[in-house]
C-alpha cells in the first residue's frame, strides 16, 4: 500500500475504531468485572449482584456487541473508502 493521504485516512480511522473497541472492552470486563465489584454488589441482576454477572456474562456480551459493531463499521469505512467487497 502506498501512504497517499486517502490510505492514511483509512488506517487512522481504522486505529481508531479499535482502540476504542479494546477501551471499551477492557472498561467492562477489568473494570465492572474486577475493580468497581464492591460498588456494584449491590445492584441485583438475575438473581446475582452486577459486577459478578460483568464478569461472567457482561463482559462476553459487549465483546459480541463489539464484533458485530466494529464488522458494521468496517463495512462502511470500506464503501467510503472505496475497498469494500461489492
Amino acid at each position: 500500500m502506498s501512504d497517499k493521504p486517502d490510505n492514511k485516512a483509512y488506517w487512522k480511522t481504522n486505529i481508531r475504531i479499535v482502540t476504542i473497541c479494546l477501551i471499551i472492552w477492557a472498561i467492562v470486563s477489568f473494570g465492572f468485572g474486577i475493580l468497581l465489584r464492591p460498588m456494584l454488589a449491590g445492584i441485583s441482576v438475575g438473581g446475582t449482584d452486577l459486577g459478578f454477572w460483568f464478569a461472567q456474562q457482561g463482559s462476553i456480551l459487549v465483546f459480541l456487541a463489539l464484533i458485530f459493531f466494529y464488522a458494521w463499521r468496517m463495512n462502511k469505512l470500506d464503501a467510503e473508502h472505496g475497498v469494500d467487497e461489492q
